[in-house]
């Protein structure tokens, strides 16, 4: 792959006011361009830095307990990195989203804490530099 290239993630929404609202406005993704038109809307949402993370079913089992006691993700998770978590996590669900578990320590540090969309999608909301929660 050319190092140049870029990772992009496609969601087809079932409303996309409801989406753009909860991805660009509340979680505060920046839009960097409009192709919308006759044939149908889509924007493009910067979110940094892309990596794909690859998790065998078992190891995704194990993050899904720790992350969101047993609710499982299924096989695409967005884990986006926010300096506050439970902050970011406010603004979404203010948005339409809704937790799915409460934020906990991981045992590779930081903070997460998982919410799902109003399209379905699971996402954790990560600070690896977050102190421990205290328990």
């Amino acid at each position: 792959m050319d190092r140049s290239a870029e990772l992009r993630v496609a969601l087809t929404v079932p409303d996309f006011e409801v989406a753009v609202a909860f991805y660009r406005d509340a979680l505060g993704l920046e839009q960097l361009a409009d192709w919308s038109g006759e044939g149908g809307r889509v924007i493009l949402l910067g979110a940094g830095r892309a990596t794909l993370e690859l998790l065998d079913e078992e190891q995704s089992a194990a993050v899904d307990a720790i992350e969101g006691g047993s609710r499982p993700s299924g096989a695409v998770r967005l884990a986006v990195q926010v300096s506050d978590t439970e902050g970011t996590a406010a603004r979404l669900v203010a948005a339409g989203g809704t937790h799915a578990a409460p934020a906990v320590t991981p045992p590779w540090g930081g903070r997460n804490l998982r919410l799902q969309a109003p399209d379905g999608l699971q996402l954790t909301l990560f600070d690896p530099h977050a102190e421990r929660i205290p328990m």
